[in-house]
């Protein structure tokens, strides 16, 4: 079979998608993989044929003044429609045509997309087209009776008050709060002459002939009215190796708690949001903090406590199992991982579906959410103690890794590919 996967070229959204591109081509299939032209490397290492975007949907997730000039110059709500229509919405033309120079020139079996690609949207009503399949790399976003809209950081609720809630947020979600990101969504439809765009532009999992979500049900919040193409299939393992074992490897002998601190590989550009608070908080603590960069230089955090350990990557197949806690700015891969691992955690997610991921942890009680992403050292401090020092968190996250090892999410993906296919 052949099969072309598309992913908007932002690091937590392509990984998963390499990962998967990999697994199908170990399996005899050809892959072709659409996406930004600085992950070109990585998808021909995989084994997979590159092909590159253009226009606007080709950017540098690394260079954020280069794609959201105007990101650090707004805040709250408005911050929020600039970087779902500069990233997601406007650059749905150029992934169309993309995509669609690619079927002209292949035959494709099925395409596979990350679930916010929407540049294969316009496709979807077409009756001769191949299959749609889309996987969650994000929170669960779509609308229900039982949860408030997508972005708004609240618990579920399916009472008849809750739900009264839910349907007021969520027309005000629609037509006044995201007002201007659903009317930039009808105008890229018509740019690309598709029919009218009837769905809400951020749900559109709902509208693909599958959607398969990379988590547990026991992590999202239960909709009774959840679409049918929708199904979890359980977060992709962590990658073995990927990273050298640092000189002071040796010193996780399991002789003091281990908490682990990152801000990711694009959110990492300010230390201070989280990182150097983490070590403040915890410098005479009997623990060990193990922080990982992300990519940036050990000697940018200048002088280190004794009780720090710093490397620029680390290996997490063999660090999660050695981690007590992780902290973390919510990265949804990365908190996927650890809870594959039993490891609890500590969310301090201030921006994109961050506090989303952070409200899920608390909600599924296996963290706390900080709810901020630039928590003090007192707090941070005190959220480690009560997580070292409260079995719930520990058991909760450790049930949630025998949900998830149940699950076989890359043969899944390809079992539905193959269905669809034929």
């Amino acid at each position: 079979m052949t099969y072309l996967l598309c992913s908007t070229p932002v690091h937590g959204n392509v990984s998963p998608m390499v990962s998967i591109g990999a697994y199908l081509v170990s399996r005899g299939h050809r892959v072709i993989m659409l996406t930004g032209t600085r992950f070109d490397q990585r998808v021909r290492d995989a084994g997979m044929e590159f092909r590159p975007l253009a226009g606007g949907a080709d950017f540098d997730d690394r260079d954020v003044p280069s794609y959201l000039p105007r990101h650090d110059e707004l805040s709250g709500l408005a911050q929020a429609q600039y970087d779902i229509q500069t990233i997601f919405v406007k650059t749905i033309p150029d992934q169309y045509r993309a995509v669609i120079a690619i079927l002209a020139d292949e035959k494709v079996d099925a395409i596979l997309v990350d679930g916010t690609f929407a540049g294969v949207a316009p496709l979807l009503p077409e009756a001769n087209r191949p299959p749609i399949i889309a996987v969650g790399v994000t929170p669960l976003a779509q609308s229900s009776r039982d949860v408030a809209p997508m972005g708004m950081a609240l618990p579920p609720s399916s009472t008849p008050i809750g739900r009264l809630r839910n349907r007021a947020l969520g027309s005000l979600a629609r037509h006044v709060l995201f007002r201007d990101t659903q009317a930039t969504g009808e105008r890229m439809f018509a740019e690309v002459g598709a029919p009218p765009l009837e769905l809400f532009v951020m749900d559109l999992s709902s509208a693909f002939d599958r959607f398969l979500q990379l988590s547990t049900a026991s992590f999202e919040y239960p909709r009774s009215d959840l679409a049918a193409n929708t199904s979890f299939v359980g977060p992709l393992p962590t990658v073995p190796g990927g990273a050298p074992l640092p000189e002071w490897w040796d010193d996780l002998d399991g002789s003091r708690p281990v908490v682990h601190v990152s801000q990711g590989t694009i959110d990492n550009r300010d230390l201070d949001r989280l990182i150097r608070p983490t070590l403040a908080a915890l410098a005479e603590s009997d623990v060990l903090v193990v922080v990982s960069l992300g990519g940036r230089d050990g000697a940018d955090l200048g002088e280190l406590p004794a009780n720090a350990r710093v490397a620029s990557y680390l290996p997490y197949d063999q660090l999660l199992p050695r981690t007590d806690v992780f902290i973390t700015n919510g990265g949804y891969g990365g908190v996927q991982h650890a809870l594959g691992h039993g490891v609890p955690l500590i969310v301090a997610g201030g921006t994109e579906d961050k506090p989303e991921v952070a409200a899920r942890v608390a909600w599924s009680g296996v963290g706390i959410d900080l709810r901020t992403g630039t928590p003090t050292s007192r707090v941070i401090r005190s959220a480690v103690e009560r997580v070292l020092g409260t079995n719930s968190f520990t058991d909760n996250a450790t049930a949630m890794a025998e949900e998830i090892a149940l699950h076989t999410p890359f043969d899944t993906i390809e079992r539905e590919l193959l269905t669809l296919s034929r």
